[in-house]
């Protein structure tokens, strides 16, 4: 017996639930707690050839993996940095499959003390990754331990406490540290002077972008018409995990719907619901412009300022929020605060003021 239609009530009723839970979060380009971690795994590309865009570091991955197998040695430790959402995690385990390893996958937080650096460390067979994300959140003395495990893959730990304590030196075997960061600066510069590949992520193009969201819609069965894919890469703020989920929205809202092929208008109204326009920005990127244009004049804004009128922490308006409107040019930094750039009037829909324009130069 085939399903019933929704009625008009309780279609709207889901389409509201829908809209509160994704409007808020699908933006953010950081990692969900509630995501499931085995779809967004089988969204990921698995080799080389399968990731889209960063070619540069592709090719320059490519060549250092085909030399250390060559040679028959593990890759040398790699630091991958940038915003959140673009691809390190994924980078992280292609490189593993590249070099035919396998992959111990952690967290700068989650190793709280030497000890439990050591665990991971010893358990290690030869030739195998460990990927440490948000690598900048390690404590110091885990560094510490990690420095000669990088360098000479030896282990000093400290066993005992006071007069009875003793320093015991572990041989471990050679492995590859892949580490990933969102803020690159924060990374202290022992550590960072210990990895012998950095490569920074950056913004994806609009074609990249494309192939992301066709890709994806293709994995997922979400039958996406031509127009309506290049809306979504547009909308997706250049990060492949924002195209994703915007994916994943706009397949919920058309099955909903009854809507077996997703066109432009389908799109169109979802984007709507979700209250994100045609360029990726949501009503906090938007009000955050407001702030700047319309209640100071185009700025300068103190971060604090903008955090206390927006509701939010001033972390996450730096790690979530600005990447995205600095590439886009939207916002400048000044050594006196925030400035809205000449787009982001145009995006409001004010004319800029001459004296603004004069302070920017």
């Amino acid at each position: 017996m085939g399903a019933r239609p929704f009625s008009g009530m309780l279609l709207s009723m889901v389409i509201q639930r829908q809209q509160s839970a994704h409007a808020a979060t699908v933006v953010q380009p950081t990692k969900l707690p509630h995501e499931s971690d085995a779809l967004e795994q089988s969204l990921r590309p698995r080799s080389m050839q399968e990731y889209v865009g960063q070619s540069k570091i592709k090719e320059h991955l490519l060549v250092h993996v085909q030399a250390a197998r060559l040679r028959g040695e593990p890759l040398g430790h790699t630091l991958l940095h940038g915003p959140p959402g673009l691809g390190k995690t994924t980078l992280a385990n292609i490189i593993a499959s590249e070099m035919n390893a396998q992959i111990r996958v952690t967290s700068g937080p989650a190793i709280e003390k030497p000890g439990d650096l050591a665990s991971i460390l010893t358990n290690l067979s030869e030739g195998d990754v460990l990927f440490i994300d948000e690598v900048h959140r390690l404590r110091p003395a885990i560094e510490e331990v990690l420095y000669g495990a990088m360098e000479d893959f030896l282990l000093d730990i400290m066993i005992g406490k006071g007069p009875t304590a003793r320093s015991v030196r572990l041989t471990i075997k050679p492995f590859t540290l892949v580490a990933a960061t969102t803020k690159a600066g924060a990374v202290s510069a022992p550590l960072r002077d210990r990895f012998l590949h950095t490569f920074k992520l950056a913004f994806y193009d609009d074609d990249d972008m494309k192939q992301i969201v066709d890709r994806s819609a293709s994995i997922l069965g979400a039958a996406l018409h031509h127009d309506a894919s290049r809306l979504i890469a547009g909308a997706s703020r250049a990060t492949p995990r924002i195209g994703n989920r915007l994916v994943r929205a706009v397949r919920d809202f058309a099955q909903v719907r009854g809507e077996s092929h997703i066109d432009l208008a389908c799109v169109e109204s979802t984007l709507a619901s979700l209250d994100i326009d045609f360029d990726g920005l949501d009503a906090t990127d938007r009000k955050l412009l407001s702030i700047i244009v319309d209640t100071f004049g185009g700025g300068p804004v103190g971060l604090s300022t903008l955090a206390a009128m927006l509701a939010e922490e001033q972390e996450t308006i730096e790690d979530v929020y600005e990447p995205f409107l600095l590439q886009r040019g939207y916002v400048h930094r000044t050594p006196k605060g925030r400035m809205a750039a000449k787009r982001a009037y145009e995006k409001l829909g004010r004319q800029m003021p001459g004296g603004v324009q004069e302070a920017m130069l």
